[in-house]
């Protein structure tokens, strides 16, 4: 009893096993199982031969006792026809023993000849069984590298949603927020750039001016142009180029 239940649990063990193997690479396993039925396939073609070959011995020993029985035919009938019925007798007796062997040569043949035409049924029949079962394993193999396929596909699809929630949307914010700091720092480069722009055209000018007043008073000591015209110069000088501009607009 304690055995039995022993050897019950071991068989349950090793059902798991192979359920594993088989749930792993179930394309492998039909595979395997495949070429085991070939091989047994194969076995029984070749013992199919050897019983081929029995059927044509059985079928020679027929053919031979049936030519026994003709040609102890021909000698009974040769012998009485001769009025020797002695011999006649001895050969129809001989003919009687024949005739017994070759109906037992034939019941036989026949008893071969039916066996070796039903294991050959069976054998195209499993022919054909094992030629379905090769494009099934052809076509579960494709549809199952497709099914994979379609999921991981599938798979891929959710994991490039670009939601806030994903880590492509995470990256993508990142990468976002990067290129607005960017555009920040450039946007504050450009808006700096312009300070002081009012000052250093105010001191331009004031440049200007003094360098034109320089220019008049160079020109009055060196006698190029009289006091009178210098007139306005050498008011804009004393006033400064503010009331300059003020008086020769007031003048005009």
């Amino acid at each position: 009893m304690i055995f039995g239940r022993l050897w019950h649990a071991l068989q349950a063990q090793i059902n798991k096993v192979a359920n594993l193997f088989w749930t792993a690479d179930p394309i492998a396993q039909m595979q395997y199982e495949y070429d085991l039925a070939v091989a047994q396939l194969k076995e029984g073609r070749q013992g199919l031969e050897q019983y081929r070959a029995l059927v044509e011995r059985v079928g020679r020993q027929s053919a031979d006792s049936q030519a026994h029985v003709a040609n102890l035919e021909a000698k009974v009938k040769s012998y009485l026809q001769s009025g020797d019925r002695e011999t006649a007798a001895k050969f129809a007796l001989e003919l009687q023993k024949a005739q017994k062997t070759h109906a037992e040569n034939q019941a036989q043949l026949k008893l071969h000849e039916d066996a070796y035409n039903n294991n050959l049924t069976k054998i195209k029949h499993a022919s054909g069984k094992l030629a379905a079962i090769r494009d099934k394993i052809t076509r579960y193999d494709a549809e199952l590298k497709m099914s994979r396929a379609e999921a991981e596909m599938s798979k891929l699809a959710q994991d490039l949603n670009f939601d806030v929630t994903t880590d492509f949307g995470q990256i993508e914010q990142v990468i976002q927020d990067r290129i607005g700091s960017n555009r920040a720092k450039v946007r504050v480069a450009a808006d700096l750039s312009g300070e002081g722009i009012a000052d250093i055209q105010r001191e331009q000018s004031m440049e200007k001016a003094m360098a034109d007043q320089a220019l008049r008073d160079f020109e009055v000591q060196m006698g190029l142009v009289t006091p009178e015209t210098a007139k306005v110069s050498q008011a804009s000088k004393e006033l400064g180029p503010a009331t300059a501009a003020k008086e020769t607009t007031s003048s005009g």
